[in-house]
């Protein structure tokens, strides 16, 4: 089983940039996929980006290729995104994931609890 706990959320302008970490804790972490979601208000959790075991494939949302970017250690046990550019559609609660990839879909099986991404226009 495991644990995740994001931080790194806040409040920011448009075009500034903000950097998402999730904690993970348990023995299992370098076995599953990692990924990032968000929710907008009154908008269904939307799948952000999604890094293999290993660090060695990574998949992004059309909307945020080229401005984020997902990363892992797992000697740290840490998920990161790194978000550049940021719009204020981008404003949303952002979600951590571990899970696995299945049919090109992620599917998150453990889910943290989520931080707020506000971008001001």
């Amino acid at each position: 089983q495991v644990q995740l706990v994001e931080s790194g959320g806040g409040l920011v302008q448009a075009g500034g940039s903000l950097r998402l970490s999730c904690a993970a804790s348990g023995r299992t972490f370098s076995s599953y996929g990692m990924g990032w979601f968000r929710q907008a208000p009154g908008k269904e959790r939307e799948f952000v980006a999604a890094i293999s075991t290993i660090g060695g494939s990574t998949s992004y949302v059309d909307s945020v290729k080229g401005r984020f970017t997902i990363s892992r250690d797992n000697t740290k046990k840490t998920v990161w995104l790194q978000m550049n550019s940021l719009k204020p559609e981008d404003t949303a609660v952002y979600y951590c994931a571990a899970g696995r990839k299945t049919f090109g879909t992620f599917i998150g099986d453990y889910w943290g609890q989520g931080t707020q991404v506000t971008v001001s226009s």
